[in-house]
């Protein structure tokens, strides 16, 4: 009898050791994830996107060893900052002015046209739960490092962070006032340590964060949890700084000037995106060929040095022995035009500023496969909660693309949204990209198939009017879903009238 009673107290104890080791269990068996986050990273700025113009072995053969997305779009900007809006709906989850509310980010009130009422974000009630948060409530160890740009302080949202920087390095009077004059001395040295910027405490930022990244995998491989990192590099964001070494492995007169390179955008003002604008003011106008093929120059010595960073980050995780178990995803918050179409900047909607270089690697990824699809490239927070096996993928409003990644059918979107303040709005399917300016009544219309470069403007061929009503209603449908509170309508039906 004795002997029985032992036996019943005993067994819910066992029992209950037994559960907590297989939580345990389970838990060490969840993949880690790593999130490497460039800034400004256009499409074509890696070598196998650029027909090897920009040197990027380590992510070259990073992107080759996973699934790479090739038509990954940022929905835009709700102020001049499109980073903010860009990193907002990474980490809430939520599309563009959703995001802004969630965050209750500035909509950039002076920017709207004249007669519209400019959208207010409005505070919520709570503060929205942030990836890094979903993340802990699956089960993982958080890391972050680098360029964070959101509202709510990485420290109350991450178990471990360190070296937390600003929305951009800090400028000089010295990178502003650049004459750009062919056979000239230039007033401004890209490799300059004295100026501070990437080389503000000593050492450039993006090794700093390579540091950072390198002691985190160190850290985290004797945890018992499986890790998620948030990496976010400020290069290439301007000032393109870089050691000298990597500004040598580019001639100036290798360097490629855009083939829709213009002087000058000719609805620059209207849409937002003119002399007033800060990322402008980085070459004089007109634009020069010489000026872009500096600018590109110091550019792509910063993304060079970024790859390099982001080899021995990869060195170390394969030392650590968790590289099989980990997840890596790439991307930038948003491209660049470096001279593309006159513009410096990612304030505008052709496809150098909205389109990004994005892939990811990992235990069920399909190597070596190219995804043809449209998406987000916020899509990744939606996919890493997926990885995770977190229950808080239905709050969010983007999709995982794991399927994709794994080589399998997946229904996508049909049409990709694009905005910029009151002063742009886009629609792009597969084929057309349709930009509107309502400042300027100017609706322009590109095939994107026969025209990658965007430079045959088709919204002034009476025959395209049909294509046009039928994008607009499409982007109806996207404003809808978005929470656009810009009417467009009458400014597109104005341009459409006008054509007959």
């Amino acid at each position: 009898m004795k002997q029985s009673i032992l036996l019943t107290l005993a067994l819910p104890l066992a029992l209950s050791n037994n559960v907590q080791a297989n939580e345990a269990a389970t838990k060490s068996e969840k993949p880690n994830i790593i999130f490497i986050f460039a800034d400004d990273l256009t499409i074509n700025g890696l070598g196998s996107t650029s027909n090897g113009e920009v040197i990027t072995p380590n992510l070259d053969k990073l992107r080759n060893r996973g699934a790479f997305f090739n038509k990954t779009f940022n929905q835009g900007g709700y102020n001049g900052a499109v980073s903010a809006a860009s990193r907002a709906m990474m980490n809430t989850g939520k599309y563009l002015w959703k995001a802004m509310d969630a965050v209750n980010g500035n909509s950039g009130k002076s920017e709207w046209p004249k007669g519209i009422t400019p959208y207010k974000a409005n505070k919520p009630a709570t503060p929205p739960t942030l990836w890094s948060e979903h993340m802990k409530q699956a089960g993982y160890d958080t890391y972050m490092t680098g360029k964070w740009h959101v509202s709510t302080p990485a420290t109350q949202v991450f178990d471990h962070v360190v070296h937390i920087r600003a929305g951009m390095p800090n400028q000089t009077k010295a990178c502003y006032n650049r004459k750009f004059i062919e056979g000239q001395p230039d007033t401004w040295s890209a490799a300059d340590t004295t100026h501070g910027g990437f080389w503000k405490g000593g050492q450039h930022w993006s090794e700093v964060l390579r540091d950072d990244a390198i002691g985190f995998i160190d850290r985290a491989k004797n945890e018992d949890n499986p890790f998620f990192m948030y990496l976010a590099f400020n290069a290439p964001h301007d000032p393109r700084q870089a050691p000298q070494e990597f500004l040598d492995m580019y001639s100036l007169d290798k360097v490629n000037v855009p083939k829709n390179f213009l002087p000058e955008y000719p609805y620059c003002e209207e849409a937002g995106s003119g002399k007033g604008l800060r990322d402008e003011w980085l070459a004089p106008f007109p634009r020069t060929e010489y000026s872009v093929k500096v600018n590109r120059k110091e550019y792509y010595a910063l993304i060079t040095h970024l790859d390099t960073q982001v080899g021995k980050i990869m060195d170390a995780l394969e030392a650590s022995g968790q590289a099989d178990n980990t997840y890596i995803f790439f991307t930038a918050d948003h491209g660049l035009a470096v001279g593309d179409h006159g513009f410096i900047g990612k304030q505008n909607m052709y496809d150098a500023s909205v389109r990004v270089p994005m892939f990811v690697v990992g235990p069920s990824i399909k190597k070596g496969v190219e995804v043809d699809k449209m998406v987000y490239l916020q899509d990744v927070m939606a996919t890493a909660l997926d990885i995770a096996g977190s229950d808080a993928e239905d709050m969010v409003d983007f999709q995982s693309f794991l399927p994709l990644a794994q080589g399998k059918k997946q229904k996508t979107r049909e049409a990709i949204y694009g905005a910029y303040i009151g002063t742009q709005r886009m629609v792009r399917t597969d084929r057309y990209k349709m930009i509107i300016y309502p400042r300027a009544n100017k609706v322009r219309l590109y095939d994107i198939r026969k025209d990658p470069n965007e430079m045959n403007d088709l919204a002034t061929n009476k025959k395209y009017i049909k294509k046009m009503r039928s994008l607009f209603e499409a982007f109806k449908a996207l404003q809808q879903e978005t929470k656009d509170p810009l009417d467009v309508s009458p400014y597109f039906e104005k341009y459409i009238q006008s054509m007959l």
